[in-house]
């Protein structure tokens, strides 16, 4: 019976994602949101308790980026596609309003390839090589949630998600090293990015609010950039 439990936690995080589909087809991109936070909360969950109950599987492994590409990768692109049907228009673009808005599913494209590498590279036990998925939906949900109403009216806001498309679609496959929250011990020494991201991030919440996720997931992307650690090897 135990060894049903993580795929069955896997399973939550896919309901999640395809609620968070509805939602946002619906144009409540604020309840479809907090679904791909829960979907989140269920994908940190279901390998711990793999783990703990000692079931892992190769099926749950398969599983979990099945229902990581829903909940990541296309829960995120339908909120995008949602918003990209209501923002200002260029005259010259206008006629592409039925058309332009499904460029939002090359980021669910390459969310699925990334999640595909993943499985396969040996490299990220102890970091990640390109953005994780979580975090690239973390960051579009939460940057249009807090200022999709602003994007709606903004002359040059169309531009800068297509072109955000394409720049989350880049990082999530690129060979950028990005450090992950895992920690062997404690201490200081070795940890200083990771305690210097979470201290900087406190402030972040408090002054921005929701937006400040995606303000934290930038940062996060210039911290790894800078830094440039590699993972370890798995």
């Amino acid at each position: 019976m135990k060894k049903h439990i993580p795929n069955s936690i896997t399973c939550c995080n896919l309901i999640s994602g395809c609620i968070a589909i509805g939602f946002a087809f619906a144009g409540n991109i604020e309840i479809a949101l907090l679904f791909i936070i829960i979907g989140a909360v269920f994908d940190f969950f279901d390998g711990m308790v793999a783990r703990l109950l000692k079931v892992s599987s190769p099926i749950g492994k398969e599983l979990d980026s099945l229902a990581d590409v829903i909940t990541f990768g296309v829960a995120p692109s339908t909120i995008i596609f949602s918003q990209l049907h209501v923002m200002s228009y260029p005259v010259f673009l206008e006629p592409l309003r039925d058309y332009l808005p499904y460029a939002a599913f090359i980021m669910a494209a390459f969310s699925a390839l990334r999640l595909a590498k993943f499985n396969l590279d040996e490299r990220q036990a102890l970091g990640f090589i390109g953005l994780p998925t979580p975090a690239n939906a973390l960051f579009w949900g939460s940057l249009l949630v807090g200022v999709g109403e602003k994007l709606e009216t903004h002359p040059s806001a169309l531009y800068f998600i297509l072109a955000g498309i394409l720049i989350s679609s880049w990082l999530l496959v690129s060979e950028i090293p990005m450090f992950a929250l895992k920690f062997k011990h404690w201490g200081f020494k070795g940890n200083e990015v990771k305690y210097l991201f979470l201290l900087t991030c406190i402030p972040l919440v408090v002054i921005f609010g929701i937006s400040s996720f995606a303000i934290i997931i930038a940062w996060y992307v210039i911290l790894s950039a800078i830094v440039k650690q590699s993972p370890a090897q798995k």
